[in-house]
């Protein structure tokens, strides 16, 4: 049966994403047998069973299994994971990035006020204390993120800066500027229709 993941107004800030990532390899793999018509935990139980991510123990793989399969079913939206099994690769990954978005409020919120804002106000560049003014924020206004240790945070930085570089909004970890992105007409549209425009600045749309 497939999963529908539903998105609260209380959703919790969470700090999974230290050991989560971007995943794209694992989530693009995961679309694909979903194209296949295999349900959610056929998917789950191929991944496992064929070992397609190569990781060392099963735990592992089943974990990031149903964690790419949640991804991509709380888009809500079928055409985009087919998209995602067979687009090319850099409109792929900006599909990857949508879902995680959807997925983590943590990832949202950073993509949008953040970045959405620096390309709103044509202000290319970015350093360190970006990332670390999102944060403080976060840990002013929420109880939960202010409980985080400064370990968990250092790690939750550098998989943000992993998922800049990804979707070459950053060339590198040492850039100081963002690169324009130019978003892909196929997400830009189910973004629209999914009624999700408030994202669009996160992908430098402000049409």
């Amino acid at each position: 049966m497939e999963r529908q993941v539903q998105l609260g107004k209380e959703e919790p800030y969470k700090a999974t994403l230290t050991r989560e990532q971007f995943l794209f390899f694992e989530t693009r793999e995961t679309a694909r047998l979903m194209q296949e018509g295999l349900n959610d935990t056929e998917v789950v139980s191929k991944i496992c069973k064929e070992n397609v991510f190569q990781y060392p123990t099963e735990k592992t793989v089943r974990r990031m299994a149903n964690l790419c399969v949640e991804r991509l079913r709380v888009m809500n939206d079928p055409s985009l994971i087919s998209a995602m099994a067979f687009l090319p690769a850099d409109e792929a990954k900006q599909i990857c990035l949508y879902a995680v978005m959807k997925h983590s409020k943590l990832v949202r919120e950073f993509m949008v006020s953040v970045i959405g804002e620096k390309y709103r106000q044509q202000d290319m560049a970015f350093s360190k204390a970006d990332i670390n003014v999102f944060f403080i924020h976060l840990q002013e206004q929420n109880d939960t993120v202010a409980a985080w240790s400064d370990s968990t945070i250092a790690r939750i930085k550098q998989v943000l800066v992993r998922i800049l570089i990804e979707n070459e909004y950053l060339d590198s970890i040492g850039s100081v500027r963002l690169n324009p992105v130019l978003l892909g007409k196929t997400l830009e549209n189910a973004i629209r229709t999914n009624g999700d425009e408030a994202l669009l600045p996160a992908f430098n749309c402000f049409c």
